[in-house]
């Protein structure tokens, strides 16, 4: 008999267990993230590597030191599937004028597109603060020269507020500082494309690489 109760105690643990893990809020680590909670990157590996895709809600750094490696090219999937759906898109203080062309070829509309300009830092932080917000932006970049953990924090939640994502690109230093920025990559050109380290990602653990090819044709002029 008091085999026959073990048995039953076991089986219903494991039952037990099987519903808990189940429930969506509830991750298991190296599966993708619930749907709805991750957006396509448009290449495959690393979708796999983040966990199913780019978060929506959060702030992602992209570390890198230099431009036109593909940093930008890189978001086109993103950024052509979040106009498609009729969200706009921000660029708040790039470095160069993003290249209509480009985009358009990429299947970006157009008119969905804003590119904000700004003073200085202080004016770049609110501008994206304000568009990842707005709830009217699925994706915003920005090009800031510093923010500190204060102002990351407030762009985080924001990015939560606004169900949005932002990506904000930032020097190789930063890499050596810790960051409420749910994602963090750090970027590097390499001979097929653009070499991609996870140092952070959502509900797992960093360290695997990602090489994207390299798209022909660059974004910003």
């Amino acid at each position: 008999m008091e085999a026959d109760t073990d048995t039953r105690d076991a089986t219903g643990g494991d039952a037990s267990l099987d519903i808990l893990l189940r429930r969506r809020d509830i991750w298991r680590g190296g599966t993708p993230l619930p749907g709805g909670d991750a957006l396509p990157t448009g290449h495959a590996a690393l979708d796999d590597a983040l966990g199913g895709g780019w978060p929506r809600g959060v702030l992602v750094e992209l570390l890198t030191d230099l431009h036109g490696i593909g940093e930008v090219t890189l978001l086109l999937p993103l950024l052509a599937a979040q106009t498609d759906a009729g969200c706009h898109i921000a660029f708040v203080a790039p470095p160069h004028i993003p290249y209509a062309p480009a985009l358009a070829q990429a299947g970006v509309c157009l008119e969905r597109v804003l590119v904000i300009t700004t003073q200085d830092d202080a004016e770049t932080l609110w501008a994206l603060e304000q568009a990842l917000g707005s709830g009217a932006c699925g994706v915003a970049l920005a090009w800031p020269g510093r923010a500190d953990t204060r102002a990351l924090r407030r762009l985080q939640l924001a990015a939560e507020r606004g169900r949005a994502t932002g990506f904000l690109y930032r020097e190789t230093r930063q890499a050596a500082h810790a960051s409420p920025a749910t994602v963090r990559l750090l970027l590097s050109p390499a001979d097929a494309g653009l070499n991609i380290r996870i140092l952070k990602r959502r509900r797992g653990w960093g360290g695997s690489v990602v090489v994207v090819p390299r798209v022909v044709g660059g974004v910003g002029k």
